[in-house]
């Protein structure tokens, strides 16, 4: 008998052996319920969270499965108390709910009525006592119905779920939605009469001919267990056309929706998809941004638009109101605004989906998005995509640079909040970068970094364009739309490229700096890399690393993400390429 891969631990920590045979099977199965914590070369750290389970519970799986999945690839037998507490941690989840209920109302002598009323509920009175009777949740809370009910203030339904995930008590919400004003949108496939097979490699469609397409099982499973639940979390790789994910449930809801993205050029693309994929019209999508303030029966906002202040005050919160609306989408919700949990809290009685690559939040706030846009409803393994041919297979490299004697008397000296910024602005990063290109010389290629005076120097030493949040936005398109023609082939961009931008044809990345190790960063840079290619050639990751500085401990966070998604990743230095 073969022992597992897997080492349980009583204090909650997984070792996963990545030699093991098994160790894919493994960490596919681990994923679900555990989160990855450290990434060496020979031994992964996972831990299971109680988010992580009650995540799972919503997805609708359950203890016994987790637990019969720890069995399966352990080495040693499973420690009694680690399964006994999975299976109570994931009975919490449920214990209480809200619902809707309709209490009678005696207007006057033959004249009664009912009114909605929200209630928490539960068929443990201890549970509901012990929470009712917290200082955060109290005031929340009316006057207790009986020994298994509390009437919930009509504004605390949001807040209310924050307090009881942090509490250890989530609450499954069954109190539905309001439909929001019906508005007929529907997926456009296009004519039926197409035979042959072929891939879209730009926008996460199947398609039949140039001007037919359907959507993938993955997609529509996506759909299917949004739809079921009403609200939560799509996750799925970037390329894999969570835009469509989000179109589908746009049609599956039929009502009027607002979409917030992450900038205005994601705005556009997806006005752009929308046009494409459904029945919508120029006339019905609106754009709300710095540029534009349309509100139309699809309108897609920015994050910051949203969350701009004057004198203070939010001045565009009446976006909110200005439309009933009965789908919220919330793209990359992974980068949601720390203020616009607060609103999203105001908008628990319409129907929410988020989509993302990555659950991970580097302030923490993950349970936030569990408990206020909704629990993980599907989450699909970038490698089980990549197996399928939907997404490209990439190489992830990190080169280990030296950091000049002349620049490192300044690193030794300076301030903690300046010594990153020094060590991955290296100028020993540029020689490297230039031998990279030097192998990819055919191929479209990414410089990716964080910091503009870096940047500015890459693009003068390669001769390539420049592309920051301070491009303008038409600026940007046009380089962008020229990269994707193949009239450039390199480009040098900031972090504003993180997000939503579509370029297919992107086979190399260089990323010469980063957000102090982010690993939803990293999610979304490798994602620049995943739309499969024409020639169906292997992208090409390469991350560039100051050795011995805070650029290497950061990039040991990023590695995380890599190894989490199942992606290998090769150390070299400087001097092997």
């Amino acid at each position: 008998m073969t022992l597992g891969p897997l080492i349980v631990q009583s204090d909650h920590t997984v070792l996963l052996e990545v030699a093991h045979p098994d160790a894919e099977d493994a960490r596919h199965a681990l994923a679900v319920f555990a989160e990855l914590e450290r990434a060496p070369e020979h031994v992964h750290t996972y831990r299971i969270t109680r988010l992580g389970l009650w995540n799972a519970r919503a997805a609708g799986h359950t203890a016994d499965e987790i637990v019969a999945t720890l069995d399966r690839y352990a080495k040693f037998p499973v420690p009694s108390q680690v399964a006994s507490e999975i299976t109570e941690t994931m009975r919490r989840y449920g214990r209480l709910t809200i619902e809707r209920v309709e209490t009678p109302i005696v207007m006057h002598e033959g004249d009664d009525t009912t009114e909605t009323t929200l209630v928490l509920t539960s068929d443990d009175p201890a549970v509901l006592r012990e929470v009712s009777s917290a200082k955060k949740i109290a005031p929340l809370l009316g006057n207790k119905v009986d020994d298994g009910t509390f009437p919930v203030r009509a504004w605390a339904r949001g807040e209310l779920k924050q307090q009881l995930v942090a509490r250890g008590w989530p609450a499954e919400d069954l109190a539905g939605y309001t439909p929001g004003e019906a508005y007929k949108i529907e997926l456009d496939f296009g004519d039926p009469g197409g035979t042959s097979d072929g891939t879209d490699a730009n926008d996460g469609t199947d398609t039949s001919t140039d001007s037919t397409w359907h959507l993938r099982d993955y997609q529509q499973q996506a759909i299917d267990a949004f739809a079921a639940g009403g609200s939560g979390v799509v996750v799925l790789p970037c390329g894999a056309g969570k835009t469509l994910v989000g179109a589908g449930a746009m049609a599956a809801v039929g009502a009027k929706t607002l979409i917030l993205v992450t900038n205005a050029v994601s705005a556009r693309q997806w006005r752009d998809e929308l046009l494409r994929r459904t029945t919508l019209t120029e006339d019905e999508i609106g754009e709300y941004s710095g540029q534009s303030k349309e509100v139309r029966p699809v309108t897609i906002a920015t994050y910051q638009i949203l969350t701009s202040r004057r004198r203070g005050q939010y001045a565009h919160l009446s976006l909110l109101d200005a439309q009933d609306w009965g789908l919220i989408v919330y793209d990359e919700v992974h980068l949601l605004p720390a203020p616009v949990f607060k609103l999203t809290a105001e908008l628990q009685a319409r129907r929410r989906i988020g989509l993302t690559a990555t659950l991970v939040r580097e302030d923490g706030r993950e349970g936030d998005v569990f408990s206020l846009i909704g629990p993980k409803r599907y989450d699909a393994p970038w490698k089980d995509i990549e197996a399928q041919g939907f997404i490209a297979p990439a190489e992830c490299f990190e080169i280990r640079v030296d950091l000049p004697e002349s620049e490192r008397f300044d690193y030794s000296v300076a301030e903690d909040q300046d010594r990153y910024r020094l060590a991955a602005s290296a100028s020993t990063k540029q020689q490297v970068a230039r031998r990279i290109l030097e192998k990819h010389p055919s191929e479209s290629v990414l410089v990716i970094g964080q910091y503009i005076d870096q940047l500015e120097d890459f693009a003068e030493a390669l001769d390539a364009p420049l592309i920051t949040g301070q491009t303008p936005v038409d600026e940007r398109e046009r380089l962008f739309g020229e990269f994707r023609a193949g009239e450039i082939k390199l480009l040098v961009v900031s972090k504003v490229a993180n997000f939503s931008v579509d370029l297919p044809d992107a086979s190399v990345a260089i990323q010469i700096s980063g957000s102090f190790g982010s690993r939803q960063e990293e999610a979304q840079r490798l994602g620049r890399l995943l739309r499969p290619k024409s020639g169906g050639q292997t992208a090409s990751f390469y991350t560039l690393v100051t050795r011995d500085t805070v650029d290497q401990d950061f990039a040991q966070n990023r590695q995380r993400f890599l190894a989490e998604q199942g992606y290998a990743y090769t150390i070299l230095d400087a001097t092997e390429l």
